[in-house]
């Protein structure tokens, strides 16, 4: 266990940076990340030595080889199954999950539904791109209807996940989405830090080799501020650089887009973020983009006690006025001694 009685020290992004060459493709969405987290790591007090990131498979899950922490860079889809135990062996820890996609919602979609649902305090960054990068280009379980890939060559026609409707789905309580290029993805690392219990973020990070661009339609300049709603709590739902916002439509319960004219966002009904409201949440995180905008920042926080807290409730409770007696342990239950040698022919 580390010494927690020991005097904090400031870090920098430096600190946290590794001697190993950062291998993804030139141009890929992860660097951002990556240097978003590094960013971050300082400004929450966050050390080192106390930190652990752990990966799956796929090109997000390199990244414990990049962050001056300890890591683990786990198989396929169990990332959530390894953090799990890594936490409740030292709860003390800040544990961070990096993963896919397709590692997190494909062959690890159960482990992470359990993982959100058991509400593990860490922090899961899911990295979007709604492809197979490292396997070359295979359709992803969030990628569109109609997406060419080496295993759709007539294009998927498989429905895609939804990530975050996923993690609300699961029960988690943190939900929040960003960008990887953008200057507000520290911020939201930082809120899903401070989150106690499970944080589930999902990142759009664009893959410029196999499916460059699908999500420009909202992350490029031109059309960011026409298609990106970044909300924050007790704020109302503005974008459009405030001319357009969301409102209840009460006979239906849906939102709609409405008009605001010279800012009266009061006057157009537009609604104001709960980031409790779970049902709010729910309508952001499934609202149809191009007639709505995407719903980014923290979306739903709200929470609740921690399995790892349980757990070690439980156990301390199991073990009041007990004495630890391995000898004792071991010889309960159905045993025998062997009184003598077997004969030897």
């Amino acid at each position: 266990m580390n010494d927690m009685t020991s005097p904090v020290v400031k870090s920098s992004p430096k600190d946290w940076e590794t001697d190993q060459e950062v291998r993804w493709c030139p141009g890929c969405g992860d660097y951002a990340i990556l240097k978003a987290v590094q960013r971050t790591m300082p400004e929450i007090g966050a050390r080192p030595e106390n930190t652990v990131f752990v990966s799956g498979i796929g090109c997000s899950s390199r990244f414990p080889y990049y962050m001056e922490t300890y890591g683990f860079h786990t198989i396929h889809g169990r990332a959530p199954a390894v953090a799990t135990g890594v936490k409740l062996a030292n709860p003390e820890l800040d544990v961070w999950i990096i993963t896919g996609d397709g590692d997190a919602l494909s062959i690890g979609g159960n482990h992470t539904m359990h993982l959100l649902r058991r509400n593990l305090n860490c922090q899961v960054l899911l990295f979007n791109n709604e492809i197979y990068g490292l396997t070359k280009g295979q359709y992803s379980p969030t990628s569109r209807v109609g997406t060419r890939s080496p295993s759709t060559p007539f294009g998927s026609v498989d429905r895609p996940a939804q990530p975050c409707a996923f993690a609300l789905g699961s029960g988690a309580r943190f939900v929040a989405r960003g960008i990887d290029v953008h200057k507000n993805l520290p911020s939201v690392f930082k809120a899903a830090y401070a989150h106690q219990g499970a944080a589930f973020v999902e990142i759009f990070q664009n893959c410029i080799v196999y499916n460059d661009d699908v999500f420009a339609s909202f992350t490029e300049k031109a059309n960011a501020s026409g298609n990106q709603l970044w909300v924050e709590h007790g704020q109302p739902l503005l974008f459009a650089g405030g001319t357009k916002g969301l409102t209840m439509d009460t006979d239906r319960l849906v939102l709609k887009v409405v008009d605001v004219v010279d800012g009266d966002w009061q006057g157009a009904h537009v609604a104001v973020h709960d980031q409790t409201n779970r049902g709010l949440a729910h309508m952001l995180v499934e609202m149809p983009f191009g007639p709505f905008p995407m719903a980014l920042g923290v979306l739903y926080d709200d929470p609740a006690p921690t399995f790892d807290s349980a757990v070690i409730a439980q156990n301390k409770q199991a073990s009041e006025g007990k004495k630890p007696d391995l000898q004792k342990l071991l010889s309960q239950g159905q045993t025998w001694q062997v009184e003598k040698q077997p004969r030897v022919e």
